[in-house]
């Protein structure tokens, strides 16, 4: 087959320069590969003038929903995806990893996007901030969508996950994308991306596909693109040197090649639960794709008094992997994606053994279960050991992508720390062990080179998710060499394609730009109580003040009785005026926030379902027995959930008979939309 293009809403078939991929698992040509004859320019062209006002328009609920969309659409069409793996050299095991990876990982980015960015098309990144005495000049940080094009270069060993975990954050935060999978698994790539084109869920021009060479695309970025890679050092460095990267200042992010490192406690000896968790996730992490992961685990440090033990163990259990066609019955780990790989692996290797020897593993042969091993790309595991870390360097620079690690011992915990971070950074670092104060030392000596520490012990072994699991729901990229990126489950992924802004002018004219009604905007004073309102018809600023209440001694007193609650402030009085903070006895903070929730609460059944919680509360002055409080409730934004109801943020201010504030915090309630609001009906038979 043609590995076909996807530009300018077409499908786009070359007619030269292709280029052969085989297949892993014997070696015949599955697909040619080519991009020749595609105008990139033109490419460019369309997503920055079509994609990007399309998405731009939509807000971040809009774009997490068709992100969604996808999850769902992509769900129930993945068969084709597994078939396709098996000629990289994946086995069922590893297409899971790879497909429904990808996919719950649109998932993850649609759900915490849809709670942590609001349904508008700016996102805010803290607090309004006063910058007047009087209060009518403020600034307000704020994020909008860059107005250009994401460029993805991924990588071959996840076709559909590295694709997918690109795409979503890129879309959701407004910026359309181009992706360029790998040569040795395009045919992969472009069956998913056809998938996702027969969704019709994305606007014209805000996905492209470029099966190839970029040709000379990268040479037309600017400012307002970002260029995203996986893959080696070696290419990234060449590619973040582009002229017109450096010029414009173009944002780049690379995830590339990453020593890894886990390390097993000073406390977690043989006959440990942590021990036995070691062993098993390294040879997990060295089987799952042959290894060719970018989160595998290269260097196992271990206390100098075990690693003959974890030598043992290791073997042992590697003894029992199975090679093979990943079709056949009984195979447990694949093939390399292609003999070119698998024999860079092995002139890898052979650059190690200058440093360490190979105690497990034949890296020129291995019987390969139902396929012939000189065709396929099939390679034995093989475990090194380098006895002197400290003193050595190609253990710590050199990555044989596939199924290698190396053990080596630590004397202390320094020297373990040491021996991590002389990989100058990785996508992930492990440790196992139970003992608090080491686990402690260790985390904190290498966090800084490392852009994910996963710790495991046996309280958490059941449920977590693996040294290099891509369903991690925590930072996938790192610092240093291993570079790092958007490939994270979170909201900063999203931001990577935005531009921070300051914006100062009044409050007023910074809650119309940034979509949140704020103290010292303009109010809608509402005649009728929000609460009787329904969802769609409560604006930003619609404001409610309440009538007064007076906070009586007897009520303090009632509420200490009636919850418990005697602290001193609240019924000592002499204690009290010990205290540096209050002149006298004082009402219960909880108390002036049930008082305020029945001032502005209504009894009857009506739009409001529940009530969802608050932040961000403060007391900010005492309430003392004898004073006077009434609220301040205005809504500060909304953000639609389903069709039958929203939630609602609410401001809400508590003043004392001066107008000074008291407390003040957010509220969130869950209110109905017109046709779903709630009605009495009477019993069935009367």
């Amino acid at each position: 087959m043609n590995v076909r293009s996807y530009v300018k809403d077409t499908w786009f078939e070359a007619r030269e320069g292709f280029v052969d991929v085989c297949s892993a698992v014997d070696g015949r040509v599955v697909a040619r590969v080519s991009s020749n004859g595609i105008d990139f320019t033109a490419v460019l062209d369309h997503a920055r003038t079509g994609g990007g006002p399309a998405l731009r328009r939509l807000t971040f609920h809009e774009r997490a929903d068709m992100i969604k969309r996808l999850a769902l659409y992509l769900n129930d069409r993945k068969q084709r995806l597994y078939e396709l793996s098996y000629d990289t050299g994946a086995t069922a095991k590893d297409a899971f990893v790879d497909v429904d990876g990808g996919i719950m990982t649109l998932f993850s980015f649609a759900s915490k996007a849809r709670r942590e960015l609001p349904n508008a098309r700016v996102a805010l990144d803290g607090a309004i901030e006063p910058l007047s005495k009087a209060g009518t000049f403020a600034g307000r940080h704020i994020l909008t969508p860059l107005q250009g094009v994401a460029v993805h270069i991924n990588a071959y060993n996840f076709p559909c996950w590295g694709m997918l975990e690109k795409l979503a954050p890129a879309i959701i935060a407004g910026v359309p994308v181009i992706e360029k999978p790998a040569t040795p698994s395009a045919y992969v790539a472009q069956a998913l991306f056809e998938e996702i084109v027969a969704s019709e869920i994305f606007p014209k021009g805000s996905i492209q596909f470029v099966a190839g060479s970029l040709g000379d695309m990268l040479d037309h970025l600017n400012g307002q693109d970002a260029v995203s890679f996986t893959g080696s050092r070696s290419t990234s460095v060449a590619l973040q040197e582009k002229p017109a990267i450096v010029l414009n200042a173009v944002r780049f992010v690379a995830e590339r090649d990453s020593l890894n490192a886990a390390i097993l406690g000073p406390d977690s000896g043989p006959g440990t639960p942590e021990f036995d968790l070691f062993v098993k996730e390294i040879v997990r992490e060295v089987t799952t794709k042959a290894g060719q992961r970018c989160t595998c685990i290269r260097r196992a440090v271990v206390p100098v008094a075990w690693i003959d033990d974890v030598e043992r163990a290791l073997v042992s259990r590697l003894e029992r992997v199975v090679v093979g066609n990943p079709r056949s019955e009984g195979v447990t780990m694949g093939a390399l994606v292609s003999t070119a790989q698998r024999d860079d692996v092995r002139a890898r290797i052979a650059e190690l053994q200058r440093e360490a020897a190979v105690v497990y593993g034949d890296p020129a042969h291995v019987e390969a279960v139902g396929a012939d091993d000189t065709a396929g790309a099939f390679m034995s595991p093989v475990v090194l050991r380098c006895d002197r870390p400290l003193e050595a360097d190609r253990v710590h620079s050199v990555e044989a992508f596939g199924p290698v690690t190396t053990i080596m011992p630590y004397q202390s915990i320094d020297d373990a720390v040491a021996i991590a971070n002389r990989g100058e950074g990785s996508l992930v670092a492990s440790v196992f062990g139970y003992d608090a104060r080491s686990v402690d030392e260790i985390v904190l000596g290498i966090a800084p080179f490392h852009g994910r520490v996963l710790v495991v012990d046996r309280d958490c072994a059941k449920e977590q998710t693996g040294h290099g699991s891509p369903l991690a729901p925590l930072v996938h990229g790192g610092p240093g060499r291993a570079g790092g990126g958007e490939e994270m489950g979170g909201v900063r992924g999203i931001f990577h394609y935005m531009q921070r802004t300051a914006v100062q002018g009044s409050p007023g004219r910074i809650a119309t730009i940034s979509g949140q009604w704020n103290p010292g905007a303009k109010e809608r004073v509402l005649a009728r109580h929000p609460f009787e309102i329904a969802f769609e018809d409560l604006q930003p600023g619609d404001t409610f003040y309440t009538p007064a209440r007076e906070v009586t001694l007897e009520d303090v007193e009632h509420f200490a009785r009636f919850t418990g609650d005697a602290f001193y402030a609240h019924m000592d009085d002499a204690a009290a005026k010990a205290s540096p903070f209050f002149d006298g006895r004082v009402a219960h903070g909880y108390l002036v926030l049930s008082f305020a929730a029945g001032l502005f609460v209504r009894p009857e059944l009506g739009p409001v379902l529940a009530n969802y919680g608050l932040e961000g509360l403060r007391f900010l002055q005492p309430v003392y027995p004898g004073d006077t409080m009434h609220v301040r409730l205005a809504v500060k934004e909304k953000a639609p959930r389903k069709p039958e109801y929203g939630e609602v943020r609410w401001s809400v201010t508590i003043f004392n008979q001066n107008d000074v504030v008291v407390a003040q915090y957010d509220l969130l309630t869950m209110n109905a939309t017109q046709a779903h609001v709630p009605v009495l009906r009477a019993p069935a038979g009367v």
